[in-house]
């Protein structure tokens, strides 16, 4: 990784309170960084994507759902490296450097010797906690209803407790996932562009989430629907999807860490 000023580099920085039309500057610099860059955003994207596809062939193939609970441990951590190709892809852009292979890889693999994995590693512990959360839920609706596959026989769902399960599991799950959206949105460009340890990232993330509210419900509901969308064609969006996200992010962190200057 090239180096970066050591004043710039050191500590959590305070950062701006987000703004609505953010969103759509970094969603148009995310396109343009894309646009510029677009085999470093397939690349990047295509791992994720290929592994996708890879936990669920097996998945189908064994008949064996453990290797899901692989997925849930394996995409955190690719999805951090992944964004850190993509950090570095839009800082060097916006910087003006060329964009080196080398250099490119490098910050990707020098970023497993910081914070990024123990940020990787507490979002994994999130998502197998709420994984917990889950069948403690089924088992509070449905565990005294008659044995019923759920998988080929909806009808259980269409239950008062089904219903009630899958609200409250919804409820649950969406808080699960703003929270994760709320530690990592500022967090994971943060120790990336700077030396920090993972937690005050985590809480410089946090904050600015709670200084806007409702600007950055707006953008984790952005994010959540692109995604979808991306996943729906057998995941072949995210090709596109996550690359114009992860420029989106960097730019966003950006936006916010100028304003406060």
């Amino acid at each position: 990784m090239d180096a970066v000023p050591l004043e710039k580099r050191l500590g959590a920085p305070e950062m701006g309170t987000a703004r609505l039309e953010d969103i759509r500057t970094a969603l148009g610099r995310g396109c343009r960084d894309f646009r510029k860059a677009p085999v470093f955003g397939f690349l990047f994207a295509g791992v994720y994507v290929l592994t996708g596809w890879l936990m669920a062939l097996i998945t189908v193939w064994t008949g064996q759902t453990y290797w899901l609970v692989l997925a849930v441990i394996s995409f955190p951590l690719l999805g951090s490296f992944a964004a850190v190709g993509l950090y570095e892809t839009s800082r060097r852009i916006e910087q003006g450097r060329p964009l080196d292979w080398h250099r490119i890889f490098g910050a990707v693999k020098g970023e497993g010797g910081r914070q990024l994995p123990w940020m990787s590693a507490v979002i994994i512990i999130m998502i197998l906690f709420w994984f917990f959360l889950a069948h403690m839920i089924f088992a509070l609706f449905l565990g005294l209803s008659t044995m019923t596959n759920i998988s080929s026989s909806y009808g259980v769902l269409l239950s008062s407790n089904g219903l009630m399960m899958l609200a409250v599991g919804s409820a649950v799950g969406g808080g699960f996932a703003f929270l994760i959206f709320s530690i990592t949105v500022v967090g994971m460009p943060m120790v990336v562009d700077r030396e920090v340890d993972f937690v005050s990232a985590m809480i410089a993330s946090v904050s600015a989430v709670t200084r806007a509210p409702l600007t950055m419900l707006v953008w984790a509901a952005t994010v959540g629907v692109v995604t979808l969308i991306g996943l729906l064609p057998g995941f072949l969006g995210l090709f596109v999807v996550l690359p114009i996200l992860g420029h989106a992010t960097w730019h966003l962190y950006r936006i916010l860490e100028q304003r406060a200057e």
